[in-house]
């Protein structure tokens, strides 16, 4: 049997993912919260290219699928819910350090552990997925890196906005609570989202995809760095409306 290069090529770029997630858990640990994020930034270019690598070079595998999730798992499921773990520490204690457990209430702990509700339904997410025949070509529930992404622009936000409503509201623990409870259920939410996958590059079949890009283009260039919540909502909608109201596909 000859040997080939390019059939490990996607598998690389899927292991320079998986690199990133675990460099994100070990830099939000150590208190570098900023890198955290631009590491999870880092993997989920890696996770777009892996797969466009894929399909180029037309070389797919069971093992490719698998461990795309699993490095997913830990890039779009841990990595975040340690970062968003940090961002509640921070709200509550105003430092990047626990108390003694004695001395944390019940109501605190809960409170601490709900970031990792991020983890626990992506796990849920990326195993339906990987069972579900509907999703070649679109997704059923919001994808893993998406609602990774969402969670941890909003710590850019907390650094970079002047917008004292949006500070006072990421900041605030029950609005954080509430996004988490939010995302988590739109993770495996039986709700169908269009995906960035050009099968040409043809207007007909890709309208939904070229009005998001180009509206997320605008939203970058006004809104810079605070953009990326704003465009993950914006995805949201327009499956929405591309489901229920005009199917612009």
């Amino acid at each position: 049997m000859r040997f080939s290069v390019k059939r490990y090529i996607p598998n690389f770029v899927t292991s320079l993912n998986l690199l990133s997630g675990c460099l994100s858990i070990v830099l939000a640990f150590e208190g570098y919260l900023l890198l955290a994020v631009y590491m999870i930034f880092l993997a989920a270019l890696f996770d777009f290219f892996d797969g466009m690598t894929a399909r180029l070079l037309k070389v797919y595998s069971e093992i490719g699928k698998q461990l795309d999730s699993l490095a997913d798992m830990v890039s779009f499921g841990v990595a975040p819910s340690v970062i968003v773990f940090s961002m509640m520490k921070n709200i509550i204690y105003d430092s990047l350090y626990l108390p003694p457990l004695e001395d944390l209430s019940f109501t605190a702990i809960l409170f601490l552990i709900s970031p990792f509700l991020i983890a626990v339904f992506s796990g849920i997410r990326l195993a339906k997925f990987n069972v579900d025949i509907r999703q070649n070509d679109s997704f059923i529930g919001l994808p893993t890196p998406a609602n990774a992404l969402f969670f941890v622009s909003l710590y850019i936000i907390t650094l970079v906005s002047d917008n004292n409503l949006a500070n006072h509201l990421i900041q605030n623990k029950v609005f954080l609570l509430i996004l988490i409870l939010i995302f988590s259920l739109l993770l495996i939410a039986e709700f169908p989202m269009f995906s960035l996958k050009f099968k040409n590059l043809g207007l007909r079949g890709n309208k939904i995809r070229f009005i998001f890009i180009g509206l997320s283009a605008v939203l970058l260039i006004l809104l810079q760095s605070i953009a990326v919540p704003v465009i993950i909502i914006l995805y949201i909608l327009l499956s929405a409306i591309n489901n229920w109201i005009y199917n612009l596909d």
